[in-house]
């Protein structure tokens, strides 16, 4: 479950969010004048974070597609089918009509 605590309330009540955190992989957020400024989370937590975020800089295979697919532009996806097409055999690729 996520706390959200003021800054004062952190300085105040520290070893008792770290024992949340810790104890029951519970989540801190801080906050300054009601908008988030960082986080306690326990060591399994920021492990888990950095090993996502280093899974998802790095995709294999269909993944990594996935974020290419949204940098190309119009022309350029054009001309990568039209690409297709032709390796194909112009209208290989279309199954209109066949059985």
């Amino acid at each position: 479950m996520v706390k959200k605590v003021s800054t004062v309330e952190l300085r105040k009540d520290l070893a008792a969010l770290l024992a949340r955190v810790v104890g029951r992989n519970g989540q801190v957020i801080v906050e300054k004048r009601g908008k988030p400024l960082a986080a306690l989370v326990n060591v399994e937590a920021l492990e888990l974070l950095k090993q996502q975020r280093t899974t998802a800089a790095d995709p294999h295979g269909a993944l990594a597609l996935t974020g290419a697919w949204g940098e190309l532009k119009e022309r350029e996806m054009d001309a990568l089918l039209a690409g297709i097409q032709s390796e194909r055999g112009g209208d290989a690729c279309r199954t209109e009509g066949k059985a």
